[in-house]
């Protein structure tokens, strides 16, 4: 990876002595001389580590300025800060503004050189962390043969080719954002970005700054999530935590088909997919007065409904299965051998869906048990739940032994009913049974076959 490094000093002999201590250590660079000479190399292309003296000809803190516009842009490039003016005060507000280090001028040349390569160091981990990241979603795939997971493959192959606008519903880790990704990846802005909003992640504030972008006093441009998503796909996550004003501009927005920047006076015209997502039911909550009933039926053009974790156990075993060949890969190391009919795992409430599970196969990736029993005791400990035999042993106290007996089947035979999809054939091959015999230790246990 070629290191491009952007270097802002008033001073030419400065900006000179840092382009040759620099080019030697074998980074490329950029080079301005005031503020408005940075702001264009910025805007023209984001620099992987930036030297930044604090003042310039604009102000007293010219450097603070430019940190903050760098990092409205991307958190991740570092930033070091050089000032012939320094005291404890201005390192301080550097550093707090996300500054990468502080240093004085004059400065020591092989100290700078190692704030570089650390900077370098950084960055690069950064960037290894987000392809790792942008590699499992993009290689995981919609995995189960529930029918709900069935329905909803079937759903993304007829949408996809559309610009319709979709709602995902869904609890909490059941994989909405899979799913969006897997839409935006087979449909025709495949090449184009996929940008997230996350509505339960923002600071109340700073909803329309996100979403529309602003232009500053200086001439400088921050884009919304708006421009970033043109000609491509913006999910906006948690679509119930949008505050009603801004769900109103929203409203505006897929209406009219443009919108004005924070402080702006033009319109913008932008081509978006706008797909959404929510963890909480928008129909309650329009009730509840929290959300605007014609941005619903605006953003509801097609409904996906994902089912949690624990109403589809026949995705357990293959979720496990997958993930712990996934995961081996990505460690590099042997595949597991999880137990993927474990009590533990089939009896667990999973209120964290299948990103809880996906984070259980990690962890025990991560260990690496060489046994077994290891496994297990790290699915036990993990999961912290009891048992099988305890918890009946503990429900069966205070009870006479048929009543006892009759509570056990009937909570093993839904388990196993729900893990083999409802399958009846399935199901009774398992447990041991004849078709026919099941069916009337079902009807007579009051549990409801489904199909």
């Amino acid at each position: 990876m070629t290191v491009e490094i952007l270097i802002v000093d008033d001073n030419a002999d400065i900006r000179n002595i840092l382009n040759e201590l620099i080019l030697d250590a074998g980074y490329q660079t950029r080079l301005a001389a005031n503020y408005k000479q940075a702001l264009n190399e910025i805007d023209k292309k984001i620099p992987d580590v930036a030297i930044l003296d604090v003042k310039l000809d604009k102000g007293e803190n010219d450097g603070i300025e430019l940190l903050s516009y760098i990092k409205s842009k991307s958190k991740d490039v570092p930033v070091i800060i050089i000032s012939g003016h320094a005291n404890i005060e201005m390192a301080v507000s550097s550093l707090k503004h996300g500054a990468f280090e502080f240093i004085e001028k004059p400065f020591d040349q092989p100290r700078l050189l190692n704030f570089i390569r650390r900077a370098v160091e950084n960055l690069n981990l950064k960037t290894q962390n987000k392809e790792y990241e942008d590699k499992l979603f993009y290689s995981y795939d919609l995995i189960g043969d529930s029918k709900n997971i069935s329905n909803i493959r079937e759903q993304i192959n007829k949408i996809s080719i559309t610009d319709s606008r979709i709602l995902i519903n869904g609890a909490s880790g059941s994989g909405k954002e899979l799913v969006a990704r897997k839409i935006h990846k087979e449909s025709k802005r495949k090449n184009k970005p996929f940008v997230i909003l996350n509505g339960a992640l923002l600071d109340a504030n700073k909803y329309e700054l996100e979403l529309f972008g602003e232009e500053k006093e200086n001439g400088s441009i921050s884009f919304g999530s708006l421009e970033k998503a043109n000609k491509g796909t913006l999910l906006i996550d948690q679509v119930s935590e949008i505050p009603l004003d801004i769900q109103s501009k929203i409203l505006r927005v897929l209406t009219d088909q443009k919108f004005k920047r924070l402080n702006g006076s033009k319109d913008i015209y932008v081509d978006v997919r706008l797909i959404c997502s929510s963890s909480k039911d928008l129909k309650e909550e329009i009730i509840n007065g929290n959300f605007r009933e014609d941005l619903y039926h605006r953003l509801n053009v097609f409904e996906i409904n994902i089912k949690p974790l624990n109403e589809r156990l026949s995705d357990i075993p293959l979720l496990i299965k997958y993930f712990s060949k996934k995961i081996s890969e990505n460690y590099n190391i042997k595949e597991l051998e999880i137990d993927d009919n474990n009590t533990y795992i089939l009896n667990h409430n999973w209120k964290g869906n299948v990103r809880e599970l996906r984070n259980l196969i990690e962890r025990i990736a991560i260990l690496q048990p060489d046994t077994k029993d290891k496994i297990s005791s790290i699915v036990k400990e993990s999961l912290k739940i009891e048992n099988l035999s305890n918890k009946m042993t503990e429900n069966s106290l205070s009870v006479p032994l048929k009543e006892a007996r009759e509570k056990f089947e009937k909570e093993y035979l839904t388990i196993q009913l729900k893990k083999f999809n409802g399958n009846i054939s399935k199901t009774a091959n398992f447990v041991g049974m004849e078709r026919s015999a099941l069916h009337r230790k079902l009807k007579g246990l009051g549990i409801k076959e489904f199909n």
